[in-house]
């Protein structure tokens, strides 16, 4: 069964398209369908989890560690504003 529909393509789509079927040597429908029905049935890749390591930087006696502007200026100087 097939529907005839109107779908607004970008244009970069429209000419990547045009370039495979061209390639193929099949129409631009044919190829459109192909290529909805690959994005269809295609499994997601996993997506790697980032990590964050926590690195021991030991403890300062001089910075006063409830300061967050302090502890800015000690790490990226007077002008971290």
């Amino acid at each position: 069964m097939s529907i005839r529909t109107t779908v607004t393509l970008d244009d970069d789509v429209v000419e990547r398209v045009k370039q495979v079927s061209r390639a193929r040597g099949a129409s631009f429908r044919q190829t459109l369908n192909e290529v909805i029905r690959a994005g269809l049935t295609a499994t997601p890749t996993k997506k790697r989890v980032f990590k964050v390591r926590a690195t021991n930087m030991g403890y300062r006696p001089e910075l006063n560690y409830d300061k967050i502007s302090a502890l800015l200026e000690y790490a990226e100087g007077p002008w971290h504003k």
